[in-house]
């Protein structure tokens, strides 16, 4: 796919490109336990992108996702309201090669984690699914994967009349 994300500011990157972005940041990939690597990569307003693998741990539960990693980092640099676009690819890293054609998704854990860097920017993120090979790559918004979100607009306090 060489589609130009539209709405962006920088033309040059393409859902092609974001989605090598989040391959190549698999690669890093710290998944011992289950061989399953996954990268993402987020296209921020400006057209810059920042990149986020998974990171397990012994203790499954302190493990985490890249999709949660990567927005983190654009928390840690200040763009976490920027978010308008990510790319999420993954599956077995074996040889110095991914292996499979099934498309992922994100997690319950990482729509969430979205779901607030989309609110606080006031933006419906585009989420581009893919296969670890390449192959396949399916365009969501948010609000499609997560209908019905809970996040900061249910935590304001109603105003006295």
């Amino acid at each position: 796919m060489s589609e130009s994300i539209d709405a962006f500011e920088d033309g040059n990157i393409t859902v092609k490109s974001l989605m090598d972005k989040a391959r190549t940041a698999a690669r890093q990939s710290y998944s011992p336990y289950s061989a399953f690597a996954v990268g993402a990569a987020l296209l921020l307003k400006d057209g810059s992108v920042i990149t986020g693998t998974n990171f397990e741990n012994a203790s499954y539960g302190l493990t985490l996702c890249a999709e949660t990693v990567a927005v983190a980092t654009a928390n840690t640099v200040g763009h976490l309201a920027h978010i308008r676009a990510i790319a999420i690819c993954g599956g077995k890293f074996d040889e110095g090669r991914f292996i499979g054609h099934d498309i992922i998704y994100p997690c319950g854990r990482c729509r969430q984690v979205l779901n607030e860097a989309a609110e606080i920017g006031h933006y419906d993120i585009m989420i581009y699914c893919g296969s670890a090979e390449g192959s396949e790559i399916e365009p969501h918004r948010l609000s499609t994967l997560l209908p019905h979100s809970f996040g900061p607009k249910n935590l304001t306090s109603p105003k006295n009349d």
